[in-house]
């Protein structure tokens, strides 16, 4: 194992000796990434050039600046980014069923193919979130069924009131 194989590992490894780390799914991270660079591209040429609503291009093409802003931090793999942008494309999941449903030639396509995309985006993205907020919720419960912290969980929530 070389030293930065090595290093790399320590760095992934978790808290509590007992688990094991977070594995993560770079092919969804990388699916993830590229869907949503297909979203944004798809949105300019959407509305400047391929099916705008009016001749010349719309002002619909700002709907990709929302998607433009999660693009780094959906590259660098950042979870916070990751959630917040799953659920920033259902939005946009929304708009393309409606447009493919109402609209009529190429911008129907095109509504249809946004709403796919939409959900590969997010199937991509739950499928690499999914593992570190199990991880968490696996850390949160070993600490709090840990007697270490001097305090048994329904002793606390007997003394706040709550039960």
């Amino acid at each position: 194992m070389s030293e930065s194989t090595s290093a790399r590992s320590a760095a992934n490894a978790p808290l509590h000796t007992g688990a094991a780390p977070v594995q993560p799914k770079a092919a969804a991270a990388l699916l993830a990434s590229v869907t949503l660079v297909a979203m944004i591209a798809l949105a300019i040429a959407w509305e400047w050039w391929l099916a705008p609503l009016r001749p010349g291009g719309s002002l619909l093409v700002l709907k990709a600046l929302p998607l433009l802003s999660a693009l780094p931090g959906v590259w660098r793999r950042r979870l916070y980014t990751l959630q917040w942008a799953s659920m920033l494309i259902l939005l946009y999941f929304a708009e393309g069923v409606v447009r493919g449903w109402s609209d009529f030639g190429l911008s129907s396509r095109l509504g249809w193919l946004q709403a796919a995309l939409a959900v590969i985006f997010f199937a991509s993205t739950l499928a690499y979130v999914g593992p570190f907020k199990r991880a968490a919720k696996r850390r949160a419960k070993q600490a709090g069924a840990n007697p270490a912290n001097g305090t048994r969980r329904d002793e606390s929530q007997s003394e706040s009131g709550h039960e």
